[in-house]
């Protein structure tokens, strides 16, 4: 949970670097609460309001925690529009998800690791 508020906190930080870990992490906390969300919309009847809303609010937080994972695989965030490439886009970022981030220092800072 630590890792979702940290991500919280940074909450349009596209600057820096994010690791493995923190990304993974937050992304997992996030579809924990959104099916629990989905659940309590059901329960209520709200047809899908809370599930809405809380996409609504965690929209800038995941963009810039993507862009921060892309920075320390040492790419641009500007690698995110090729989720707009049908199938494959979404398995290239997810692939850029999944690899090391560059140990050491690179043009986006400070290895996260070692921080």
């Amino acid at each position: 949970m630590e890792w979702y508020v940290k991500v919280l906190q940074n909450y349009v930080g596209f600057t820096g670097r994010a690791r493995r870990k923190e990304y993974w992490m937050y992304v997992l906390v996030n579809c924990i609460l959104s099916i629990a969300l989905a659940i309590v919309d059901g329960i209520l009847g709200l047809d899908r309001v809370l599930g809405a809303l809380y996409s609504l609010a965690v929209l800038l937080p995941s963009l810039a925690v993507m862009v921060r994972r892309l920075h320390d695989t040492g790419r641009s965030g500007w690698w995110y529009f090729i989720i707009l490439i049908p199938i494959v886009g979404a398995i290239v970022l997810l692939v850029f998800a999944c690899l090391e981030g560059d140990s050491g220092h690179n043009k986006y800072g400070p290895d996260p690791k070692n921080e």
